[in-house]
């Protein structure tokens, strides 16, 4: 009977000190690395594949012009060159997307690692602010949603826009 009573007495005290370590491990700082030979591989290789696609089925290329870039992802998605269930290749399309935003918004590719896993990404700076551009048409395509990549674009801009410093009067 002792030993029942202090096994129901210590057992809610290591579910608390599993759950808090959980917590803690959760709450540490992400990782924040440059990009690897392999990471960059894997980037030039996606981006090779679409414009392959691009130059093939469409008659067109990527060329880091936001208008085009965007139009032609548009493209191979509506005629279904890109379909959802190609993880792959869509998530090329948010590298091409990824650098068009690097480029507007003056942000540098970096892997981003925490309890969840580890992710190409986009940051700003050394701060804090970061965006995910290679899972943000794949995550929508897989679920269905059919949202226009300009809009995706857009939404992306006006998330982190207001983080960044006002640019100087001119």
């Amino acid at each position: 009977m002792n030993i029942l009573r202090v096994f129901t007495q210590t057992v809610p005290l290591a579910v608390l000190g599993i759950l808090f370590s959980l917590c803690a491990a959760a709450e540490q700082a992400p990782q924040i690395s440059e990009p690897s030979y392999l990471d960059h591989q894997y980037m030039t290789q996606g981006r090779a594949t679409l414009d392959d696609l691009a130059r093939s089925h469409l008659g067109g290329q990527f060329n880091g012009n936001k208008n085009n870039d965007l139009t032609l992802l548009q493209q191979l998605l509506d005629r279904r060159l890109v379909r959802s269930d190609q993880k792959k290749e869509l998530q090329a399309m948010g590298v091409i997307m990824g650098d068009l935003l690097a480029e507007e918004l003056d942000l540098h590719w970096v892997i981003y690692e925490d309890s969840i896993g580890r992710s190409r990404a986009l940051r700003y700076k050394k701060t804090e602010n970061y965006l995910f551009p290679m899972t943000m048409i794949s995550r929508r395509r897989e679920a269905g949603n059919l949202s226009p990549v300009s809009d995706i674009y857009q939404r992306a801009v006006d998330l982190i826009k207001p983080q960044l410093p006002p640019l100087p009067f001119q």
